[in-house]
C-alpha cells in the first residue's frame, strides 16, 4: 500500500475531517507534511490548531512542525505562538476572534499555531490565494461537523480521521465511521435551480421544481424526488412519512445537511427512497487512532483490521506507521 503521502500525489487541494476531538488529525497532518517533504505546501485550519494543549481534556496535543518554505494562514494574534521567521506575504480581510487571518511563508523549520477561515467561499479564495504564491499542495484541518470544507469549491480529496476517543465502544466507532464514509460519497443530484437562499421541502421531476407543495406531488405521484433546503432530519421527514417514498429521491445540498442516525437512513432506504446531494466530495482515506485522550485505548491491531473490513477505503494507522 502506498504511503499517505504517495496516495495524495495526484491531488492539488486536501480536507482533513476529524470524526470527534481528538481522533488523530494534527498526527495525520505531520505524517503528510514529512511525506510530502518535496512539496511546497500550504497549510491552514477552520479551527485552532497546533496548540499544545487541549483547552477541553487538557490533555498534551502534537504540535505541527513545518520546514522553512511552507506558506500558512493564522489568525495575526497567533503568529506570535509560531517559532519560525516568516514573511508576511499577504492578509485575508477575513476576521476571527483572533484576528485577521494573514498569509506568510515561513523562512525556517519550526512549530506554527494555525486558526484560518471557516466558510466555504473564504477557504476557496484562500486556495487560489496560496496556489499565486506557489503552493503545490494546500492542506486545510477541519471538522467532521464542517463537511462542508471538503467541498470540491475548497478540495479535490479528503481524509477522515476516527478514534478511539469518540465512544469507548471500538464496534460503534467503526461502524459510526462507515455510516459517515456512506454518507459522504452519496450520489449527486443536478438541480441548477438551487440557489443559497432556498429553503423548505421542494419537489421535482427531471431537474425542475414542480408548481406544487411537496406533499400534493407525492399524492399525484408527479415527484421524482424532494430537495431539502435545510437539514434532513427525522422532524423534517415527518410530514411524508405517512405518504409513499418508493422511488423518490431525497437531495441535500452536502452530506453535512443529512441528521439521520444510521437506523432511520436504513429505515428510508427499505421504503424504497434514496438520498442523493447537489455535491459529493472525494474521501480517499481513513485513518484510526487507538489512543484516547479520556485514559483509554483498542488494540490497535484489531482497531485497524475491522476498520479496513468496515470501510471501502486505504486505512492508516499513522501513529503506528510514523515510528
Amino acid at each position: 500500500m502506498p504511503t499517505l503521502g504517495e496516495l495524495l500525489e495526484p491531488y492539488g487541494s486536501v480536507s482533513l475531517i476529524g470524526m470527534c476531538k481528538n481522533a488523530g488529525k494534527t498526527s495525520v497532518l505531520n505524517r503528510i507534511i514529512r511525506e510530502s517533504a518535496h512539496k511546497r505546501l500550504a497549510l491552514s485550519s477552520i479551527g485552532r490548531d497546533g496548540e499544545s494543549q487541549d483547552l477541553v481534556t487538557g490533555t498534551e496535543k502534537p504540535g505541527i512542525y513545518v520546514p522553512a518554505g511552507t506558506l500558512l494562514a493564522t489568525a495575526a494574534d497567533l503568529l506570535k505562538h509560531s517559532d519560525i521567521s516568516r514573511e508576511i506575504l499577504d492578509t485575508t480581510g477575513v476576521f476571527t476572534p483572533l484576528g485577521e487571518v494573514v498569509i506568510f511563508r515561513g523562512r525556517s523549520d519550526g512549530s506554527v499555531d494555525l486558526a484560518g477561515p471557516s466558510i466555504t467561499t473564504q477557504l476557496s479564495r484562500l486556495r487560489e490565494q496560496f496556489f499565486s504564491f506557489g503552493a503545490q499542495q494546500v492542506l486545510f484541518d477541519g471538522a467532521l461537523s464542517r463537511k462542508s470544507l471538503c467541498s470540491r469549491q475548497v478540495s479535490e480529496a479528503t481524509i477522515l480521521c476516527s478514534g478511539a476517543s469518540y465512544h469507548k465502544n471500538m464496534d460503534v466507532v467503526v461502524a459510526d465511521t462507515a455510516y459517515q464514509c456512506r454518507l459522504l460519497t452519496l450520489p449527486e443530484v443536478p438541480l441548477p435551480q438551487v440557489t443559497e437562499e432556498l429553503k423548505g421541502v421542494l419537489p421535482y421531476a427531471k431537474g425542475e421544481f414542480l408548481p406544487m407543495s411537496a406533499e400534493e406531488a407525492l399524492k399525484t405521484g408527479e415527484a421524482e424526488g424532494l430537495f431539502f433546503g435545510g437539514a434532513l432530519s427525522e422532524f423534517a421527514l415527518r410530514p411524508f412519512l405517512a405518504l409513499s417514498l418508493k422511488n423518490i429521491t431525497l437531495t441535500v445540498r452536502d452530506s453535512s445537511k443529512i441528521l439521520l442516525k444510521e437506523d432511520a437512513f436504513q429505515k428510508l432506504l427499505r421504503r424504497g427512497a434514496s438520498v442523493s446531494v447537489l455535491e459529493s466530495v472525494n474521501p480517499v482515506a481513513v485513518t484510526v487512532n487507538p489512543f484516547s485522550a479520556y485514559g483509554f485505548h483498542f488494540d490497535p491491531e484489531k482497531f485497524y483490521e475491522k476498520m479496513s473490513q468496515a470501510v471501502p477505503l486505504p486505512v492508516f494507522d499513522v501513529r503506528r506507521e510514523a515510528t
